[in-house]
């Protein structure tokens, strides 16, 4: 299970929180007004709406610069042997007889230099191919790994494992045993056993191939590691995530909304229920609250404690101007760093994967998404040093292998944006 730890407030986040709070004033008195002339004329001024628009960007950007100043927070800085100033943040250290050091040592000097001496050699997967390369250290390898926790908005809901082969296979259980009652001198009869399920959750090669110059490389100063574990985090996250979310399972992880989708009230094990909006590409027109409650209410009661809406920012700009019966808002501003903003109770992660509204569309899930998906990630990142292909600059080619899927098909649940 992966550790979480709440970032400390910087600057940054404190003033990206004032800003989305006041914000989000201001959007809520301009957002009675629209609601307020929508009941007495049945229609709102073209520049109120504009007005409430306006400031739902600004509320979405201050989130956004929010987000981004705590993922600053979180991401791990690499201290290089060579003079950078950041102090290590990863839980590596050398082995007593130094052999850490050695290996770190070789690696900078293969990605300076292109020595090979004292590094280990990982040949391709195929006998036709010529991606092999060489697996680089613990410490570069985990600082990756946790920049992509901080980066990719599923890493951080989702449960992740680390597998030392290219399939993981996890059994559940999709019926329990039976049993009954029985009187005290009654006989017991034989119970049905469990029903069981093999799930395979197979790591599809993830790869990434940065450039840099030869005076890079040469520059004493600059902590390859750090530079290396920056340039394939934000392209390994875009990817991750997208299939996370979308991935069909071939040569890449299976999301979850790649899964077959039907009416919660068919689900069976293998698909993901979804309630209906109870309009055609948008909510209903009157109490559109009511179906967000029958989301939340459609996985069982032991998924609900650590439930949380999925759905991206457009989207959120749609809930974010609901109100309940009472007539308070539904969603609410994150009231300190390191927390997020709620919907109706429930945290509201945002990725940008996911769906827009729009007929037959599935663009908000809820659930306890540590329990209904699991992600894989294969032990050893590679790095292959190209310095002929793009001249004159050297290519990294990197990879690793991430394989995903979902691990209990009762506890996520989406919305599927359909009058039925």
């Amino acid at each position: 299970m992966k550790e979480t730890k709440q970032a400390s407030a910087s600057p940054e986040a404190r003033a990206a929180m004032h800003e989305m709070m006041a914000a989000f004033e201001a959007f809520k008195g301009a957002n009675d007004a629209r609601l307020s002339e929508i009941e007495k004329k049945a229609s709102a001024d073209t520049l109120l709406e504009e007005k409430v628009a306006r400031i739902d960007q600004a509320v979405g950007a201050a989130q956004a610069r929010l987000d981004r100043a705590l993922s600053d927070a979180r991401r791990p800085q690499l201290a290089g042997l060579t003079g950078a100033s950041a102090p290590s943040t990863t839980s590596w250290s050398p082995s007593p007889d130094g052999g850490g050091l050695e290996e770190k040592a070789a690696f900078e000097g293969y990605v300076r230099t292109g020595r090979e001496l004292g590094l280990e050699l990982k040949a391709g997967l195929s006998s036709a191919s010529n991606s092999g390369g060489y697996v680089v250290p613990p410490e570069t390898e985990r600082a990756i790994e946790r920049r992509l926790m901080a980066t990719s908005p599923m890493r951080e809901i989702a449960t992740v494992r680390t597998v030392a082969s290219g399939v993981f296979r996890k059994p559940v259980s999709t019926a329990g045993i039976a049993s009954g009652w029985v009187a005290e001198t009654a006989a017991r009869p034989e119970t049905d056993p469990a029903t069981l399920a093999l799930l395979e959750f197979p790591a599809a090669d993830l790869y990434a191939n940065p450039a840099a110059t030869q005076s890079l490389l040469d520059d004493a100063l600059v902590d390859l590691d750090e530079w290396l574990a920056s340039e394939v985090e934000d392209a390994f996250a875009a990817q991750e995530t997208a299939a996370f979310v979308t991935g069909d399972g071939v040569n890449k992880p299976r999301g979850f909304l790649g899964y077959s989708i039907v009416a919660d009230a068919s689900q069976t094990w293998g698909d993901i229920g979804y309630v209906a909006s109870g309009a055609a590409g948008a909510f209903a027109s009157s109490s559109p609250s009511d179906r967000l409650i029958d989301l939340i209410y459609a996985p069982k009661a032991q998924f609900r404690p650590n439930g949380r809406f999925v759905m991206n920012r457009k989207t959120v700009s749609a809930v974010r101007k609901f109100k309940d019966a009472d007539g308070a808002y539904i969603w609410s501003p994150a009231s300190r760093p390191g927390e997020t903003a709620s919907l109706l109770g429930y945290p509201v992660t945002e990725i940008e994967t996911m769906p827009d509204i729009a007929a037959n569309s599935h663009a908000i899930a809820f659930g306890d998404f540590q329990r209904g998906y699991l992600i894989v990630d294969r032990a050893g990142v590679r790095v292959l040093r190209d310095p002929y292909s793009a001249k004159p600059y050297v290519l990294f080619y990197t990879t690793k292998r991430v394989g995903g899927g979902v691990q209990n098909f009762d506890a996520i649940k989406v919305m599927k944006f359909a009058a039925s």
